[in-house]
């Protein structure tokens, strides 16, 4: 069960190589997180983020996962929770696609999609089903600023995004009154490895400050957090201009 400080005790991070979650996971750690779990698929670069928490103290386990196998995700997760609760699921995977790229490749872009929102359709309701029998936990669900309204430029990810941020808001809704605690996180450009060389917006951030806001946000039990927090305001304005002139401000 999580501590006074809302601090999960258990944690199971989809996306067990993403540097936002593994900033996430060395954060709670620190607050007395002891099991995690890191579900992805097998590889050298996933055995190696489990054996650094391990060197933090935690008790570290790994769990084949690929979001694009829907089939295998109920058996899978499953056995996660069947090793005892679970107090935090984090979701912490997906791909940016190449918008020039996959606008000419339906192929990959229907990858992008398929990665970024069916893939966390099928887990988000594998893992919330299972908080729902355990009677508590948070299911917390790493989006982006670019769900927020559709640019030119990065349209396939950003539409993949709007879908998982409906469905967020939708499972929270489901949720309510389970004991289950849902947080979506939009974060801005996030500094990471997948993220070298394209250009940075005005609010860029990194995996450590997102890693803050979560832990901040948890112990609010927040619906919905921004990162960084100007961005809500931001977008509150952008949402609402109009179409015309949104397509000439991307020109």
């Amino acid at each position: 069960m999580k501590d006074a400080f809302r601090a999960p005790q258990s944690l199971l991070v989809l996306g067990g190589t993403s540097e936002i979650g593994l900033a996430t996971a060395r954060r709670l750690i620190a607050r007395r997180t002891r099991t995690v779990w890191l579900a992805g698929r097998p590889s050298p670069a996933l055995r190696a983020a489990a054996d650094s928490l391990r060197t933090l103290g935690a008790d570290v386990h790994t769990v084949s996962f690929d979001a694009l196998d829907v089939e295998s995700h109920e058996e899978r997760l499953g056995k996660v929770f069947a090793e005892g609760d679970v107090d935090m699921v984090l979701f912490a995977f997906g791909v940016p696609g190449d918008q020039a790229r996959d606008e000419s490749d339906p192929v990959a872009a229907a990858r992008v999609a398929r990665t970024n929102y069916t893939g966390a359709v099928s887990a988000g309701l594998v893992c919330g089903g299972a908080l729902q029998t355990q009677g508590h936990g948070s299911l917390v669900v790493l989006s982006s600023v670019a769900g927020e309204r559709a640019r030119r430029e990065d349209f396939i990810y950003g539409s993949s995004k709007a879908g998982l941020d409906a469905f967020t808001a939708g499972l929270g809704d489901a949720l309510y009154g389970t004991g289950v605690h849902v947080m979506l996180v939009r974060s801005g450009c996030v500094r990471a490895r997948r993220t070298d060389g394209r250009p940075e917006g005005p609010f860029a951030t990194t995996p450590e400050e997102v890693a803050r806001a979560v832990e901040l946000g948890l112990r609010r039990r927040s619906e919905a957090v921004w990162v960084p927090g100007g961005l809500r305001m931001v977008m509150s304005g952008v949402r609402h201009v109009p179409r015309a002139l949104f397509r000439r401000l991307q020109g």
